[in-house]
């Protein structure tokens, strides 16, 4: 397959010179395939090539986030029994109600 990351060269067909680009210098991957620098998507478009940012944090999967109003309502449905849940899930979010009543 012409510009895939196993061939190594570079998969921009040349329509003037009716010839694949094949340079092997270069080479980044793409949503449309391996291109050299001449024929990235920003080179073609006359455009200069976007800077590299930041990136996600190191453990931006891995932070836990805090409770999410979802959970707080789906506890509540538990709790009045609007939502089916295990029986002893059900006693405990009721045990935890009364708890935090008294």
């Amino acid at each position: 397959m012409r510009g895939s990351p196993a061939s190594r060269e570079c998969g921009h067909w040349i329509g003037a010179e009716h010839r694949y680009c094949r340079s092997g210098d270069g080479l980044r991957p793409y949503v449309i395939g391996v291109r050299c620098p001449l024929h990235t998507p920003a080179a073609l478009a006359r455009k200069p090539e976007p800077q590299a940012g930041p990136g996600l944090p190191a453990g931006a999967w891995t932070t836990p986030s805090p409770q999410a109003a979802s959970a707080v309502f789906d506890e509540a449905a538990i709790r009045s029994g609007k939502r089916r849940s295990s029986p002893h899930t059900f006693r405990a979010a009721q045990a935890a109600r009364r708890t935090q009543r008294e």
